[in-house]
């Protein structure tokens, strides 16, 4: 009985996750006169049919919207790292005042909704000059969340402090040692938190929606919007705009959800 009812959630939730798709997927080999006269769930007359995907991808202006989304998830992930990684060692290995204080801190930030924090972050972002540049999303998104940090700091007590001190003992200094010895043993833990942040970019819509207005700064979730008008939307078209958006990401978990998985178990466990 526990083996049915394992199995039958599992079918439910692949049911749950998959009809979505099956439904965009269906849409994007749709004509507008197919898509407006059949259901959702009723496959394409013609598998060939690919003028959605010429249209999502020429008049959305795809290839410029991954060029801006690539440069802003590279230097948003490379300092990500950096700040998380950084911080991971210092409250590892050091001992400070109000160092609980610290990790509490950081808890209770991710704890307030962000919807309340949106007037006082455009207005500081807007003073620092930085709307309707890729600034604004790199700073936005640059920022090291809770989870990034707690998946290096169980990392970072997994690798023994005898390793700094004898690096020390043989002259290397505090950096040096963060740099030789410790990053390199955190690499599962940072392709983890590149894998799950850098998806979590990678689809956002608010911030470049709202800090990116100019055409030129376009991202990838934004093209989608080009499609959307304010007497109606080409759905068939957004369909194909979406397979587009979701192919890269799909290839990319495929490609790497063991490290992904692996990294999450060995960061809560070790």
């Amino acid at each position: 009985m526990k083996a049915f009812a394992k199995y039958l959630s599992l079918v439910a939730a692949s049911i749950v996750v998959l009809l979505p798709l099956t439904v965009v997927f269906f849409a994007a080999f749709k004509t507008r006169a197919e898509y407006s006269t059949s259901g959702p769930l009723t496959p394409p007359e013609n598998w060939f049919n690919f003028d959605n995907f010429v249209t999502a991808w020429s008049e959305g202006r795809m290839l410029l919207g991954f060029w801006n989304t690539t440069v802003i998830l590279a230097i948003s992930l490379t300092g990500t790292i950096l700040v998380g990684t950084l911080a991971a060692y210092a409250i590892n290995r050091f001992e400070f005042p109000f160092k609980r204080l610290v990790l509490g801190s950081f808890l209770v930030a991710a704890l307030v909704p962000g919807v309340t924090t949106q007037v006082a972050t455009y207005q500081i972002v807007k003073s620092m000059g930085l709307v309707n540049t890729p600034g604004s999303a790199i700073v936005l998104f640059l920022g090291t969340d809770i989870i990034s940090v707690y998946i290096f700091l169980q990392f970072m007590q997994s690798i023994p402090p005898s390793l700094d001190q004898a690096a020390m003992m043989d002259g290397a200094s505090r950096f040096t040692v963060y740099r030789r010895i410790v990053l390199p043993l955190m690499k599962p833990a940072i392709a983890t938190v590149a894998i799950i942040k850098g998806i979590a970019i990678y689809n956002e819509f608010y911030i470049p929606f709202l800090y990116l207005r100019s055409p030129e700064l376009g991202v990838i979730s934004t093209a989608l919007f080009r499609f959307k008008g304010p007497y109606g939307a080409q759905w068939e078209t957004i369909a194909a705009c979406t397979m587009i958006v979701i192919l890269p990401t799909v290839v990319i978990f495929l490609l790497l959800q063991r490290l992904i998985y692996n990294g999450i178990t060995a960061g809560a466990t070790k």
